[in-house]
C-alpha cells in the first residue's frame, strides 16, 4: 500500500485532528508542512483549487480535502477487523457524533476565535458570553462519560480535541476567560484525560509557537478589519 500524505500547516488543529486519526488506525503517513511565510505550494493549490487550504489527503492519486469529510473516508475506508473505529455503529449516535462535532466547529471553535478578535468592552463581553453558552451544550454531551463516545476515543473526540491546548492559547492572546473549570468540570476532565493520551500528545505542537502564531494571526486579521472601507 502506498504510504499516504497528509498536507498540512505546523499549527493547525485541523491537520492534528487528521493525524491522530491515522495514528489510531495504524497507519503510516508522510507530512508535507506548508511554510505560510512562502506562500501556498504549487500542491497545495493543485490538491485542492477550490479554498486552497489545508488539511488535504493524498491516497494514491486520490485527494480528500476539508477535515471532518477526511476523517470521514479514513473511517469509511478502513474499517472492520483490527481498525480502530471513530465513528459508532449505530446510526443514530453516527449522526449525533456528526451534528455535535459541526455545532463544536461552527459555535465553540468559531466563537472563541471571534471573542478573541473582538473589541474590548461590551463587545467582547457578548462574545465571550456567546461562546459560553456554545460550550454549555458541549459540557452536557460529555457529562458522565469519560469520552464524547463513552469509554473510547472516536470522531467527536478528534474534533473538539484543540479544546485542551489551543484554546487556552486563544484565551492567552486574545485576553478572553472561556475555559473555567468550574463552569464547565465534566469538559475540563475530558480535557486532562485527552491530552495526556500518548498517541495525543506527541502530535501537539509546542506552545510557544502556537501563541507567536496566533498573536500574528490576530494582529493580521484586526488590521484587516480597520483598513476595510
Amino acid at each position: 500500500m502506498a504510504k499516504l500524505k497528509i498536507i498540512v500547516s505546523a499549527t493547525s488543529f485541523f491537520c492534528t485532528r487528521i493525524e491522530w486519526a491515522l495514528k489510531l488506525k495504524g497507519l503510516e503517513y508522510e507530512l508535507t508542512i506548508e511554510d505560510w511565510s512562502k506562500g501556498k505550494t504549487e500542491l497545495l493549490l493543485k490538491s485542492n483549487p477550490v479554498h486552497k487550504k489545508v488539511p488535504v489527503l493524498l491516497d494514491d492519486g486520490v485527494v480528500i480535502a476539508e477535515s471532518k469529510v477526511i476523517l470521514e473516508y479514513i473511517d469509511e475506508k478502513w474499517k472492520g477487523g483490527d481498525f480502530y473505529p471513530l465513528l459508532p455503529h449505530d446510526p443514530y449516535e453516527r449522526a449525533q457524533a456528526r451534528f455535535w462535532a459541526q455545532f463544536a466547529d461552527d459555535k465553540c471553535l468559531s466563537g472563541a476565535f471571534q471573542a478573541c478578535l473582538a473589541e474590548d468592552g461590551e463587545e467582547k463581553e457578548k462574545a465571550v458570553e456567546t461562546t459560553l453558552e456554545s460550550f454549555t451544550y458541549l459540557e452536557k454531551q460529555i457529562e458522565g462519560k469519560k469520552f464524547f463516545a463513552g469509554d473510547k476515543m472516536g470522531y467527536l473526540d478528534l474534533v473538539a480535541g484543540w479544546i485542551p491546548h489551543w484554546l487556552s492559547v486563544m484565551e492567552e492572546t486574545g485576553g478572553i476567560k472561556i475555559f473555567d473549570a468550574e463552569r464547565f468540570p465534566s469538559l475540563h476532565e475530558w480535557a486532562q484525560n485527552f491530552i495526556e493520551i500518548p498517541l495525543i500528545r506527541e502530535c501537539l505542537p509546542p506552545r510557544d509557537v502556537l501563541v507567536n502564531h496566533y498573536i500574528r494571526r490576530l494582529s493580521s486579521v484586526r488590521s484587516l478589519k480597520l483598513n476595510k472601507p
